[in-house]
Parts: C-alpha cells; sequence; structure tokens
C-alpha cells in the first residue's frame, strides 16, 4: 500500500464530542503525517495550539464542504491522502468521496459503498472516546501506521495556545475574580434529550446557597444562551463571552465547575480542569465526561437533589478557597 500524503480528518459537529475525540487526533498527528482538520469554524480556536497542515471549515452543505475539501487537496499537491470519518453520517462520507479523499469510517447510515475501509463497530458498549479511538485505531492498522494506545489515565489532553490564557486572564480581571477563588457553573445546555432538558432545574437556589456561604460565583455563557443563563442564576457574576480556548483555560482558572452534560463539561474535561457534572436525562457511562477529575452526581432520570448538590460542591472545592 502506497504510505500516505495526509490524513484528513472529519471531526464531531458538537462541542462536546470534538473534545471527546482529542485522542484520536493525537494518535493522527503521532503518525507525524501531516493532518488536516475538517471541523465546523468554531473549532479552529479550540485547536489553535496544535501544529496541523489545515484547517478545513466545514458548514453542512456537503457540496459546498466537498469543494473545500478539494480545494485544499489540490493546493497542497497532496497525492495520496487518506481520510478518516469520525461522525457516522453518509453526508461526511460523501465530502470526501467526491473530494477524492478514500477514507475509513464506521459502516453506518448506509455509507458502506462508499467509504474505502469501513469498519464494523465493536460487539461492547463504548464511551464516545473509546468509540472514536478504536475507529482511528482500525484506521491507521489498515494502512500500516504506528498507533497510539488510549491513555488509561483519563485524560484528553487539550493542547492550549498561549493566547487563550492571556485571554481568560483579561476576562477574570475585568470581572474583579481572583483565581482559583470562584465557582464557575454552566447553567444552559443545548437542545433536547429525547425530548427531556438537559438542564438541572436547581442552579439559581444553589448559587444563591453558595453566596451566602461566602463563595463567589460566576458564569460565561455563549452569546445565544446568554438570556438562558440570567434567568436560570440571576445572582451569579456574568462574564462577557469567550472563544472556546480562553473559555477553556477559564474552567482551570476555577476552584471548580458546575454544569450540566454538556460542552461545558467536556471542554472542562479537555482542560483537565476539576468539575461537577450533574446528569438527568443523560447516560454518564456512554457521554460523561472522560477525566479523573472530574465527579458525576445523578443519573439518566434521576436529578441530583438541591441539598446533595450543594454538599458535593463544598467537599469538592479546595480547603484554601476562601469562604
Amino acid at each position: 500500500m502506497t504510505m500516505p500524503s495526509a490524513i484528513y480528518v472529519r471531526l464531531p459537529n458538537w462541542i462536546g464530542d470534538v473534545c471527546m475525540s482529542l485522542p484520536s487526533l493525537h494518535a493522527l498527528l503521532d503518525t507525524q503525517l501531516p493532518v488536516v482538520v475538517c471541523a465546523r469554524p468554531w473549532a479552529k480556536d479550540l485547536l489553535a495550539g496544535y501544529r496541523l497542515e489545515g484547517f478545513v471549515e466545514m458548514k453542512g452543505r456537503w457540496r459546498e464542504d466537498r469543494a473545500a475539501v478539494q480545494q485544499h487537496k489540490k493546493k497542497a499537491q497532496h497525492a495520496h491522502p487518506r481520510g478518516l470519518l469520525l461522525p457516522d453520517s453518509l453526508s461526511s462520507a460523501m465530502v470526501f468521496k467526491f473530494a477524492g479523499v478514500p477514507s475509513a469510517g464506521y459502516r453506518d447510515d448506509g455509507r458502506s459503498l462508499i467509504l474505502r475501509w469501513p469498519i464494523g463497530k465493536p460487539p461492547e458498549h463504548l464511551h464516545a472516546v473509546q468509540s472514536w479511538h478504536y475507529v482511528t485505531a482500525q484506521a491507521l492498522k489498515r494502512w500500516n501506521l504506528p498507533v497510539r494506545p488510549l491513555p488509561s489515565n483519563r485524560k484528553l489532553g487539550l493542547r492550549l495556545a498561549g493566547r487563550h490564557g492571556t485571554e481568560a486572564m483579561q476576562a477574570v480581571d475585568a470581572a474583579g475574580l481572583e483565581p482559583g477563588r470562584f465557582i464557575l457553573i454552566a447553567p444552559t445546555a443545548t437542545g433536547l434529550h429525547r425530548g427531556k432538558v438537559k438542564v438541572w432545574p436547581q442552579f439559581d437556589a444553589l448559587t444563591r446557597r453558595l453566596q451566602e456561604r461566602g463563595h463567589v460565583v460566576a458564569m460565561c455563557p455563549p452569546p445565544a444562551e446568554a438570556e438562558a443563563a440570567r434567568r436560570n442564576a440571576p445572582t451569579a457574576v456574568c462574564l462577557p463571552p469567550l472563544k472556546l480556548g480562553a473559555f477553556a483555560t477559564l474552567t482551570q482558572l476555577a476552584a471548580l465547575v458546575v454544569c450540566n452534560d454538556s460542552g461545558v463539561s467536556h471542554l472542562a474535561a479537555a482542560a483537565h480542569a476539576r468539575q461537577l457534572t450533574l446528569f438527568g436525562v443523560t447516560q454518564r457511562e456512554r457521554t460523561g465526561p472522560w477525566s479523573d477529575v472530574a465527579v458525576c452526581l445523578g443519573a439518566m432520570h434521576a436529578w441530583p437533589t438541591l441539598e446533595q448538590a450543594e454538599q458535593q460542591v463544598l467537599d469538592l472545592l479546595p480547603e484554601n478557597i476562601e469562604r
């Protein structure tokens, strides 16, 4: 088999999923081949700390996305590219197929005939991190390339750029916060899961109880969720929105992150920040934070009570935080 000249990887479409696919990206980079990331535009800032051959923005319209990949391949003069598809969708396979990038991915959504290397899903039920790493490892083996094993320490290992730290510190200073002396909450979560809201309903009450104990509670919602965040926790300090890399750094600057099973949980896990993730409608075994410093509370169909969440927060706070 001809040695690949580059690897084009299509990352998932959601923030949390991109975070959970980082071990797969690391495995590709370890091959020492040029790696081109194809992902939604917002992922470019999150991955600014990586040395990539290129970043191709995916808009979710397969003809435009196909043209963008094809244009990059032509300009970079990659004669023998390989493609890895982490999403299971037919459209993602069509983008690479018609851009001239032979690809590997899970045989799903009726796309087996489009993939050059269709891969069957493992029989056991895996966490999303493990599932994406599995298909990555199988693709690399088919291409006769070395495979980086999934680290056993449950660390996603996000590589942050220097400017991310600068931007986060500027936001903390402007809000009058002190690193390590505030609790960062994320009282929103986009979309529904099987028709159910993914937001724990007690963020306002928890915020007020923590404030009564002398803790500073802050939040930094994206523009589209700012109104909902203020409604769900009106007394919390509200920072202006940050790009994803700076927000990931912000989670490191907080004493603790308290969030739903959402993109924030996975950003905090990617940054290896101390966090408490609250569950009530999703399966934490499948989509919970991949981190050895994350604590999960609640279960599918069973939100934690206010008292349970408050006690867990107090147990997780560092001893030296002001109270």
